[in-house]
């Protein structure tokens, strides 16, 4: 008797317990969806891609689709920033950073596109309806997980765990590295603009300005950007939250090793592998982060590809097209500031 008690209260305990469980997992996510305004800031970006997938499909027109991408972060700022109401430093701070970010980015990749005309990423998905919705899905994908600091940073209650003045080491790194960031992103797509526009440049890769220092610049400054922003997210971050370093995680790993670097690479390789010339620019420039040629040529080959990102799959120089192409595994899902290493060919983006 005494042992079918124990069992029947043990049993009673075990449900209560997981009860219990299932109310406070149901209550983190709603607390996490609601109170982070994550659900909205997801809608309208889908939304948002969505109408300019139907406009651009339906009219053959892809001018404005890295237009759409950079615009969409800026929205998704001003939303989050508004809705909220309580306006404290650091969200103000972060809502304008990124405003700056998305205008000044969308800004040139609408100016660059027009002047350029068609975008050859597209030539084989403007007729295709699932093609050219692949790519827009993975548009709002990368918009909304990039955002995620900001959309955290300005939820109601992040103003409420720190004084909503108090600007922190973090704060102050953060802008740090978003300064620097946004300038090395600014420096390189003007100087690459001007390169590529310069006849007299007609058939070469740009070893000008900070591209003499990288291969792909505007990739390093736009990866610190976002590492940046998330540094200042820290201060607020707890429990669930921290899935906000998916943001800067996702737009690296992009860049690194899916459409991004290793797509340019390539391209820059089959044109000018018979170049000696490229060839010792290639040897000698870091393919991400902004080194002098002298100190980068001096570091030894295991230090640069673990500390300075020169990885075996950046290497098609010795390899035939056919190989590279049955090798390289990259998908054209993001818009980048300008092309790496091509000369006059038209640009093709990369989030």
């Amino acid at each position: 008797m005494v042992d079918i008690l124990v069992v029947r209260i043990s049993g009673s305990v075990a449900l209560k317990n997981s009860v219990a469980a299932i109310f406070l997992f149901r209550n983190t996510i709603m607390w996490i969806l609601d109170e982070n305004n994550v659900v909205i800031s997801a809608v309208v970006t889908l939304a948002m891609q969505f109408i300019f997938f139907l406009v651009a499909f339906a009219c053959r027109f892809d001018k404005v689709t890295d237009f759409a991408g950079g615009v969409n972060f800026v929205i998704i700022a001003l939303l989050t920033f508004f809705l909220a109401q309580t306006y404290s430093v650091r969200q103000i701070v972060v809502t304008c950073f990124v405003c700056l970010w998305g205008i000044r980015l969308s800004g040139y990749l609408l100016y660059r596109i027009i002047k350029i005309g068609e975008d050859s990423r597209f030539d084989d998905k403007r007729n295709s309806c699932l093609k050219f919705a692949g790519f827009w899905t993975f548009q709002a994908i990368w918009v909304f997980t990039v955002s995620l600091p900001v959309i955290f940073i300005n939820a109601p209650s992040s103003s409420k765990k720190l004084d909503p003045d108090a600007f922190t080491p973090l704060d102050i790194v953060g802008t740090v590295f978003y300064t620097v960031g946004l300038l090395t992103e600014t420096f390189a797509d003007f100087q690459k603009f001007n390169f590529r526009d310069n006849p007299k440049n007609k058939g070469r890769w740009c070893d000008y300005g900070l591209w003499k220092w990288s291969r792909h610049p505007n990739y390093f400054g736009e990866i610190i950007i976002w590492w940046g922003l998330f540094l200042m997210s820290t201060n607020i971050l707890w429990y669930a939250q921290w899935a906000a370093v998916l943001g800067p995680i996702f737009i690296t790993l992009i860049l690194l090793f899916l459409s991004g670097i290793p797509l340019l690479e390539r391209k820059a390789d089959e044109r000018y592998r018979n170049n000696p010339d490229y060839r010792d620019y290639k040897m000698s420039t870091s393919p991400l982060i902004v080194i002098p040629p002298s100190c980068y040529k001096a570091i030894p080959s295991i230090v640069q590809c673990y500390c300075c990102c020169e990885f075996p799959l950046y290497n098609y120089l010795d390899k035939d097209t056919h190989q590279a192409l049955n090798e390289s595994t990259t998908i054209t899902i993001m818009p980048e500031s300008s092309d790496a290493t091509t000369g006059n060919k038209p640009p093709e983006n990369g989030v």
